[in-house]
């Protein structure tokens, strides 16, 4: 990139953080017949040819708009396929991701700009070239100008000079006024009153209210205090480091360090709790030989902690134990396998002890996902099944002696890789997510060996996922205990994360354990 195109972007990216804004649009399909200009594309020429790291950013968002796909998987193969690197990559990566998190702190102050005018009218293309727009006047070190000027362009090529004019015209409204005071009115919208503590941090926090309140109690039911919500909305906000994990048997800790350091040109900082975890601040992890052959993989930290807690959960003996001192360890199961990451680190573990692992996943798809995830492992160590894992208890009754059900849920507790994940989420999921927690959950227990442990697992901190669907397990069945989930996280973990609590539940924070807010408990089978 030229001295030219820095100039129009700015210094380079810039993390959002800080207190936001919150009303969530509908969302994005094809455009409405009639609504869009006549020869959007052949008034390019009329123009500067758009700046091909927007164009890049903009078509990753209607990608993710028209097909409810993800950024994470989207953006990475085109950037490859654009063949945009480096300094290009870090700022279409930071203008996609941030402008995902922060949208509905965009959409509130967009709605102050629109002379009345409600964003649900407007053609899903023009509403998100607003809000690149805005998030690179107001979330980006880019200066004002070159950020009208250059998403001005960009709408002359993608929806023609009609709308562009209206992008123009808006976002020249909103570089008017600073951040701080968009974020003051915005809260003032949202409770006019001064005394919803809750609502005002969900406007300027860009997090759906519901979502907003399901955080405060979750944090309430971990022992946490309410202070803590306004770190926690913010943590969601920040774009995660990189977290490899290296496979225990297929590649050494130092050994990764070093492919790291000569791939990426970053040395990387030793995991914070998991012994297997290296930390990067960016890149493109998939460049490396050692993911690329399996034996690592890219895996948040609080992921690699359940899978080692299962691994190392204590273990009664079966019936027929030869010897009682010594249970036998020598079937797992993976319930719901799908992408493979955890299948991966406990099939890795499970070879080194000699046990094996079946990865069970519903959607075929996902299924082959796994099988790469697992490929380096030794042949026979793991064996990847298509089924219906609330039939698995059914079907094999009592074969496992570890059974990981990695359930399922909203996924608010990754919304920092996933923040699409906020806006397309309602209290409704809730319900038949529920329903299917509690069907898996049982049909884990039941393949189960008597003195196995289940480790029920979810990414999401709602207690309506979490706690309760433990809780009405242990009340319809007398023949399992639970195990102190907390003790057996302390003693995996390279250094105890903090605020634990006195178990036997745990939860992990992004604000206060840097991981995503993954749940975990640990249930033994009695009789």
């Amino acid at each position: 990139m030229g001295r030219g195109e820095r100039s129009r972007r700015g210094d380079g990216p810039q993390r959002e953080g800080g207190p936001s804004l919150g009303t969530s649009p509908r969302r994005g399909g094809g455009a409405r017949p009639g609504n869009r200009a006549r020869g959007a594309r052949s008034d390019q020429s009329r123009g500067r040819r758009p700046d091909a790291a927007r164009l890049a950013a903009y078509d990753v968002l209607r990608q993710v708009a028209k097909t409810d796909a993800y950024a994470n998987l989207v953006l990475p193969g085109l950037l490859r396929e654009r063949g945009i690197t480096g300094r290009d990559a870090g700022f279409v990566t930071e203008l996609t991701y941030g402008t995902l998190r922060m949208r509905g702190r965009y959409d509130a102050v967009l709605a102050m700009c629109t002379k009345g005018r409600p964003l649900s009218s407007l053609d899903p293309e023009v509403l998100d070239l607003l809000r690149l727009g805005a998030h690179q006047i107001l979330g980006m070190r880019v200066p004002s100008h070159a950020a009208v000027s250059e998403t001005v362009d960009l709408a002359r090529a993608v929806v023609g000079p009609g709308p562009a004019g209206m992008v123009n015209a808006v976002l020249r409204t909103v570089a008017r006024t600073d951040l701080e005071e968009w974020l003051r009115r915005a809260a003032d919208q949202a409770d006019p009153d001064g005394n919803d503590v809750v609502a005002r941090l969900a406007a300027t926090g860009s997090h759906p209210e519901w979502v907003t309140r399901a955080l405060r109690q979750s944090l309430l039911a971990d022992g946490r205090p309410e202070s803590e919500l306004a770190d926690l909305v913010d943590a969601d906000n920040e774009s995660p480091r990189v977290t490899l994990v290296a496979r225990p048997g297929l590649v050494d800790v130092g050994r990764l360090a070093e492919e790291c350091a000569r791939e990426t040109g970053e040395v990387p900082a030793p995991g914070r709790w998991s012994p297997f975890a290296l930390q990067l601040t960016g890149g493109d992890p998939s460049r490396l030989a050692p993911v690329r052959r399996a034996a690592a993989g890219v895996q948040d930290e609080g992921s690699q902690l359940v899978a080692l807690a299962l691994a190392a959960a204590p273990l009664a003996p079966a019936r027929d134990d030869a010897d009682p001192g010594h249970p036998h360890d020598e079937r797992w199961l993976d319930l719901c396998a799908g992408p493979g990451g955890k299948a991966a680190l406990l099939g890795a573990l499970a070879h080194q002890r000699g046990a094996t692992l079946l990865a069970n996943e519903v959607a075929p798809h996902r299924a082959g996902l796994v099988r790469g995830s697992v490929s380096a492992l030794p042949s026979g160590t793991v064996e990847v099944k298509v089924g219906d894992g609330r039939r698995t208890g059914e079907e094999l009754p009592g074969r496992f002696d570890r059974v990981l059900v990695d359930a399922p849920c909203t996924g608010l507790g990754a919304l920092r890789r996933r923040p699409e994940a906020r806006w397309r989420r309602t209290p409704a999921d809730l319900a038949a997510l529920g329903s299917l927690q509690r069907d898996l959950l049982a049909s884990a227990l039941q393949a189960t060996r008597i003195g196995g442990v289940v480790a029920y697992v979810t990414c999401s901190p709602h207690v309506a996922e979490t706690r309760v669907v433990v809780e009405d397990a242990l009340r319809r069945r007398k023949d399992v205990e639970l195990l102190d989930a907390a003790a057996v996280v302390r003693d995996v973990a390279v250094t105890e994360p903090p605020g634990l609590g006195d178990g036997p539940l745990v939860q992990l924070w992004p604000h206060a354990h840097g991981t995503d807010a993954m749940f975990l408990a640990l249930l033994r089978r009695t009789a």
